[in-house]
């Protein structure tokens, strides 16, 4: 953790602002946008780029995946901007909770992976990379992006210990904590051998 120099009112108000900038649920408002239906009754009903994907539209689901991990970045990079870092850190919590339970969706939120690395992105950048390439190469490897999205979280405290001083790791494990808790349902079908892969339009 890093060293707490910010007031708990200057913290408290970060957090409460960071939540609901994570809350705006891109997914949905990016396909409503587009005409292409309302994200939560397709494929998995999840808000994510994964699910956006199952639309068909690739233009879609990439615009979701910057966005969402766009805002958990950006609530990072203002809180530094204008406090220190330990807001920094609390406003990546608080946005990567809001994307997870978004007051505009009645707290039905999505499974956060993208803002994840965007928060990470914006504290540490090459651990953020790192963390990406982990999502990326595993993703390649398996063609299943639960599978990649739970082997690059469960990455990232492995990777701050590496290249950090490790005050992100606290972080980082609660996030990935809730990442796992998330991908539940997920981790059955892996299981199962019945999750579906990347691009693939599940019933």
């Amino acid at each position: 953790m890093p060293e707490l120099v910010t007031s708990p009112g200057l913290l408290l108000l970060t957090a409460v602002l960071s939540y609901l900038l994570g809350a705006i649920p891109f997914g949905v408002v990016v396909t409503r946008m587009l005409g292409l239906g309302d994200l939560r009754q397709i494929g998995s009903g999840n808000i994510g780029a994964t699910n956006v994907l199952r639309t068909g539209n690739k233009g879609a689901a990439l615009a979701t995946l910057l966005l969402d991990g766009g805002k958990g970045a950006l609530a990072v990079l203002i809180a530094r901007w204008l406090l220190a870092e330990d807001a920094a850190q609390v406003a990546g919590l608080a946005a990567f909770l809001g994307h997870l339970f978004p007051v505009w969706l009645g707290f039905r939120g999505g499974k956060g992976v993208a803002t994840f690395l965007g928060v990470l992105l914006a504290l540490n950048w090459p651990v953020g990379l790192a963390v990406c390439g982990t999502w990326l190469l595993t993703a390649v490897v398996t063609r299943t992006s639960s599978i990649a999205a739970l082997m690059a979280a469960a990455s990232s405290g492995l990777w701050i210990l590496a290249l950090t001083d490790g005050s992100l790791l606290v972080l980082a494990l609660v996030l990935t904590v809730l990442i796992y808790v998330r991908h539940g349902e997920n981790l059955k079908r892996i299981k199962a051998g019945t999750e579906p892969r990347i691009g693939a339009k599940k019933a």
